[in-house]
């Protein structure tokens, strides 16, 4: 027998199946305001994420390097450009110090600038001579020095350590140590060969 149904449960059947369409037309346009946010949040992660900055040698000079005395004198003199890229990030420079190393022994280090600020998309250059009273030569290091030129090139390592901060606006991120690593060679005149010269440095951080 064909079951009879009153208005009562076709009423019901109704208000469910309305009830059914509003949850799924809330559920649709609250995954949508989530979808929106979420892209929105990942457009300023990419405008505002960091990026290190870039360093790159410019310059690096062993004066005297054919001089058989030349260590009495010795001065080593380089010159680094330090490029901020991001779009609307600062960068604030409280420390920066650097030391130079020939073949894995430190043979001189120093302050290399006072803190500093900074700005987007801006190139800050880096210089300082390392003399008599930041190299720690001997006669037997420079002699090193010399055999090495007899073959045509001295291999140095320019190690910059510095501690950063970013800047977005108003807000300013924690401290970072960073640490930068030029390997660099001059030739027999004692200047940078052209192979080494601008070339980027990489950068990472502890």
């Amino acid at each position: 027998m064909k079951r009879q149904h009153t208005a009562r449960y076709y009423a019901e059947r109704v208000r469910e199946s309305c009830t059914a369409r509003v949850t799924k037309i809330l559920c649709a346009i609250f995954l949508c305001v989530i979808l929106v946010v979420g892209i929105v949040f990942f457009i300023l992660w990419l405008s505002l994420r960091p990026h290190r900055p870039r360093f790159h040698v410019v310059g690096f000079t062993v004066p005297g390097l054919a001089q058989s005395t030349g260590f009495e004198n010795a001065e080593i003199t380089f010159n680094v450009t330090v490029r901020n890229s991001n779009q609307h990030i600062g960068i604030y420079y409280d420390s920066m110090a650097g030391s130079v190393f020939y073949r894995d022994q430190r043979i001189g280090s120093a302050p290399l600038m006072d803190p500093f600020f900074q700005d987007p998309k801006t190139t800050t250059v880096v210089d300082r001579t390392f003399g008599a009273a930041t190299l720690t030569l001997n006669s037997k290091r420079w002699e090193e020095f010399r055999n090495d030129r007899q073959k045509g090139t001295v291999v140095f390592r320019l190690d910059i350590t510095s501690v950063i901060r970013f800047k977005v606006s108003t807000w300013r991120s924690k401290h970072h140590r960073m640490h930068v690593n030029c390997d660099v060679a001059v030739g027999q005149d004692g200047k940078i060969l052209p192979a080494w010269k601008n070339k980027r440095c990489p950068v990472y951080f502890s």
